[in-house]
């Protein structure tokens, strides 16, 4: 999992709430667990003008003109700012793994659905709640003026904005030292490789019954 320390990026803006995981990325492609792949088809319904399937290649497809993640002045955007209840729907992990696969490393939302909001952090994607009149200014101030950027800087929990106002954030201890340490589930487990291979050791030598009968 990539570590998420201080991350300035431009800002994208998706101006509908309830934003549910079938249309960050649509059923059909959810055959594939390798956690890459899926930024094309990022919010597919949203995105092209055809319907969408498994492998195509999306450089031919059109575009859809009204979609803001298709104008150019959005090209390249890396932070999402959404509306209410961002992610409600299925508990599908394909949605934060579409959103970090198209470059998105962190989406600011005055709510999240809670599936979601946990599987962001197990992914390496940064979810940051707002209250819903700061996310209104965000979206003004991102509406208004082209190459609108915001730096996220995690370590001191404060999104800075263009003018230098800092915008403080919570986030859950835990949370936060496993993306400044780029840690998901396995890499933790993984910490403890030694003291995991030490006990296997140990408990081979006081059950060899139970060992001989697994073999």
């Amino acid at each position: 999992m990539k570590a998420f320390t201080v991350h300035k990026g431009l800002v994208a803006p998706m101006d509908r709430a309830n934003v549910d995981t079938d249309m960050i990325i649509p059923k059909q492609f959810l055959k594939s667990i390798k956690r890459s792949g899926f930024g094309p088809n990022l919010f597919d319904e949203l995105r092209y003008l055809d319907e969408g399937s498994p492998g195509q290649d999306c450089t031919a497809r059109p575009l859809n003109p009204d979609f803001p993640l298709n104008w150019p002045r959005y090209a390249g955007a890396s932070v999402l700012l959404a509306r209410e209840n961002f992610g409600c729907g299925s508990s599908r992990e394909h949605a934060p793994w579409a959103l970090d696969d198209y470059g998105f490393r962190a989406v600011i939302a005055p709510s999240f659905a809670d599936i979601f909001f946990n599987n962001c952090f197990k992914n390496g994607l940064l979810p940051i709640v707002f209250e819903e009149k700061i996310v209104d200014k965000l979206f003004e101030e991102a509406e208004a003026a082209e190459g609108y950027e915001l730096t996220v800087d995690l370590p001191r929990q404060v999104v800075v904005k263009p003018d230098g106002e800092e915008l403080p954030f919570e986030v859950d201890a835990f949370r936060k030292h496993c993306l400044l340490e780029g840690l998901d589930e396995i890499g933790l487990t993984l910490k403890e490789a030694d003291a995991i291979r030490a006990f296997e050791a140990g408990h081979g030598k006081a059950n060899p019954w139970l060992y001989h009968a697994i073999k």
